[in-house]
């Protein structure tokens, strides 16, 4: 598996896909905004929550990156 950065991000290509991974630049942000003793979660939200379309929202492309 190969390995290169983008923006100080390790980004690794192998066999299965590439893999961004950000875990310097999230302890980066939480040591910048005094959380770095934050307790670790494995995801940041319940896995048991339904999504739902937002019916009455603005459609958005999913390719632009830009905001």
């Amino acid at each position: 598996m190969s390995s290169e950065f983008f923006l100080e991000a390790p980004i690794k290509q192998g066999h299965e896909g590439t893999f961004v991974h950000q875990a310097k630049y999230t302890r980066d942000i939480l040591k910048k905004f005094d959380m770095g003793d934050s307790k670790p979660m494995t995801t940041a939200m319940s896995t048991n929550t339904a999504l739902d379309a937002d019916e009455d929202g603005e459609a958005v492309d999913r390719k632009n990156f830009e905001g």
